[in-house]
């Protein structure tokens, strides 16, 4: 059986002129309750390098860990993860947000991944499944640039899709 496939919605952004910056992907109603997902674009696509496993994966463990430990947040975080194209993360929040009234909550999590120190959460054998793939290091460099160069920065085009 042949299934016709539809071009999904983040495959119709233009990533030819997409900017790094915090983006509402789309809204959906699941059980009754909005989610709202989050493209929190770290690099411009097909322009900038793509992140580097194991800074993807450290910024990966220690977000996971920053939201669902959020005061506000916890209850609300349906999902943190890194974008298989490596540019960026996508967050799946419980609620109907705004990138604007969101940036916040995204500038508080790369502040705190710049600033961490001490162990990755998570990153032992015991609790996951690729534990020696981390980079700390790059981890808080991207998140400081990310912060620099985009976060505190914030324009109309950082944070509504071309």
């Amino acid at each position: 059986m042949r299934i016709q496939m539809k071009k999904i919605a983040s495959f119709m952004v233009d990533h030819l002129r997409l900017q790094r910056g915090v983006y509402v992907s789309r809204r959906d109603i699941y059980g009754g309750q909005m989610i709202t997902t989050l493209d929190l674009r770290l690099t411009r696509p097909n322009v900038e390098p793509v992140m580097g496993t194991a800074e993807l994966h450290t910024i990966e463990h220690l977000g996971a860990t920053y939201l669902r430990s959020h005061r506000e947040f916890s209850h609300k975080t349906v999902y943190f993860g890194p974008m298989g194209c490596r540019t960026g993360f996508y967050l799946l929040l419980a609620g109907n947000y705004s990138s604007q009234e969101i940036l916040p909550l995204i500038v508080s999590l790369f502040e705190f991944i710049r600033d961490y120190k001490g162990d990755i959460p998570g990153a032992s054998a015991k609790d996951c499944g690729n534990y020696l793939d981390q980079d700390l290091p790059a981890a808080k460099r991207r998140a400081k640039e990310y912060l620099d160069e985009t976060l505190y920065i914030t324009k109309e085009e950082n944070l509504i899709y071309p």
